[in-house]
């Protein structure tokens, strides 16, 4: 079984979405946990404060490392891989997700950071990987931490129900993903490519192949090799 232990000061927001969707599928199919926890639990103070200000001044607040230290502490066990949503982190992408499921480590903690981020003591000594989702800054590092899951839990076999669909999909083959058209056959003028109607899969599994790659090249020429 792998799991995930999301560490956050917003536990409600998290667990909304693993009530729904992927999240759902994948952890009543018995193969997945995921587990939701209150970053101020391990806080030892009455305000149960997680943030300070910075040295040395500047705007803003910085997440403490103690409480933070705790909860690895506490949810650490063999093999775990602690991983910092964090803007600076390695931008995350299909190949990589795919070293981290082939590293088969079955547990991860996942720290969503907040306000100016954390003690880099935290980056320093506490963390394994360094994880953004892109060149841009949210208010939280809850959604990161969701879209990790996510994206891992479609490369667990078993968890899609049709195991061809992540193989299929964009970024799978260094490209994007083929255009795809489903009922009615003309919508207003607009019509399915005659190919898909033809009932030869040969031909239609080749056209998929060269719209891909045009796709690709129009909109993503970087992913092309």
């Amino acid at each position: 079984m792998i799991q995930f232990d999301i560490i956050t000061i917003f536990p409600k927001s998290v667990s909304n979405f693993l009530k729904e969707g992927i999240f759902r599928i994948a952890q009543e199919k018995g193969d997945v946990k995921i587990r939701v926890f209150d970053l101020r639990n391990w806080t030892h103070d009455k305000h149960r404060k997680v943030d300070d200000t910075p040295y040395g001044g500047g705007a803003g607040m910085v997440m403490k490392i103690e409480p933070i230290d705790r909860a690895i502490k506490d949810l650490r066990k063999t093999g775990s891989k602690v991983i910092a949503m964090t803007p600076r982190g390695d931008t995350l992408n299909q190949k990589k997700l795919k070293k981290y499921l082939n590293e088969e480590s079955e547990h991860y903690i996942l720290i969503a950071g907040h306000y100016e981020g954390m003690d880099e003591r935290v980056y320093e000594s506490l963390v394994d990987y360094e994880i953004s989702i892109g060149d841009f800054v949210l208010s939280g590092g809850e959604l990161p931490a969701l879209v990790f899951v996510d994206a891992y839990l479609r490369l667990i076999p078993g968890v899609l129900g049709n195991e061809n669909s992540s193989q299929d999909e964009s970024f799978e083959n260094d490209t994007l993903e083929y255009p795809q058209y489903t009922r009615p056959e003309n919508y207003d003028g607009m019509k399915v490519p005659e190919i898909l109607l033809s009932g030869n899969h040969e031909e239609i599994k080749k056209w998929r192949e060269k719209e891909a790659k045009k796709i690709t090249k129009l909109k993503r020429p970087d992913l092309l090799k």
